[in-house]
């Protein structure tokens, strides 16, 4: 497995921290009055556009852009009838441009991706949202419970929804970090698989790396649906299927889920520096 084992990023102290700043703030509330899977004609209608956009311009940009390989997509196939029932997937966060290659590699499926809510209020908010974006809505009950009865329906209506576990994202990062529980609630909530996905890297050629220092070529590998264990009580089978799905994308991503650095739970973890 190819390791860019970059230095130049500011990796947070937590493993689940943003690094990046967002540089504006469009005001938006995320209350319990806000559409946050929007089934508005109007919604719908930009979306169409925009999608149409994402097929002829920015997916062969993403694929030229980060060096994207697929493999495992014979599995989409493979559970085509799982997946139009409503599927959860997660996968490591390791690029700017990772959801965008797992909306091309999965396509024609149209996935929903949860969002950290000041991304959706920041300057790509409305390119976030017309791309699946749903925010998470922070210290507000109410609105906690009107986003999670918005993507239950989602899901249980055929919908695909993608998480990233992780909590954040860290460019370039090889070990997979601890899970949050979220990905694994709404898969038991719902009684669905989740689908697990994992970026590896490949070495850039001479072209890549020192020219436009390019640390990485990415391959997105593609697992196969992993259930709940309807078993286990509540709490116990969100913790089997959490720990399940971290260790799917730990071999996904090349990495002997003994070997990796990390937990599959967290638990306010720190970052290891592991390159040291």
């Amino acid at each position: 497995m190819f390791d860019p084992k970059t230095t130049h990023i500011p990796y947070t102290e937590y493993t689940d921290q943003h690094y990046l700043d967002v540089k504006k703030d469009n005001g938006l509330v995320f209350d319990d009055t806000y559409p946050y899977v929007d089934n508005s004609k109007t919604f719908r209608r930009k979306r169409w556009w925009f999608n149409v956009f994402f097929h002829t311009m920015l997916k062969p940009i993403t694929y030229v852009k980060i060096g994207l390989k697929i493999k495992g997509r014979n599995n989409l196939k493979k559970y085509k009838d799982v997946i139009s029932n409503g599927v959860v997937s997660v996968c490591n966060h390791i690029h700017l441009f990772d959801y965008l290659a797992i909306k091309a590699a999965i396509s024609p499926n149209n996935p929903d991706v949860l969002v950290w809510a000041p991304n959706i209020r920041g300057e790509y908010g409305t390119q976030m949202r017309l791309l699946g974006g749903i925010p998470i809505p922070e210290k507000d009950m109410a609105a906690t419970v009107a986003y999670i009865d918005s993507v239950q329906n989602y899901i249980n209506n055929g919908g695909w929804l993608h998480i990233y576990s992780e909590g954040s994202m860290w460019e370039y990062y090889a070990p997979i970090r601890p899970f949050k529980k979220g990905a694994a609630y709404f898969a038991c909530l719902c009684n669905k698989p989740i689908i697990p996905m994992a970026f590896s890297y490949r070495k850039p050629g001479w072209l890549r790396g020192k020219i436009f220092k390019q640390p990485a070529k990415l391959t997105l590998n593609i697992g196969e649906p992993i259930y709940p264990n309807n078993n286990l009580p509540k709490h116990e089978k969100e913790t089997d299927l959490t720990i399940r799905s971290h260790e799917a994308v730990c071999r996904l991503a090349g990495i002997d889920p003994k070997d990796n650095i990390y937990p599959p739970l967290f638990a306010k973890n720190k970052r290891i520096d592991y390159y040291s």
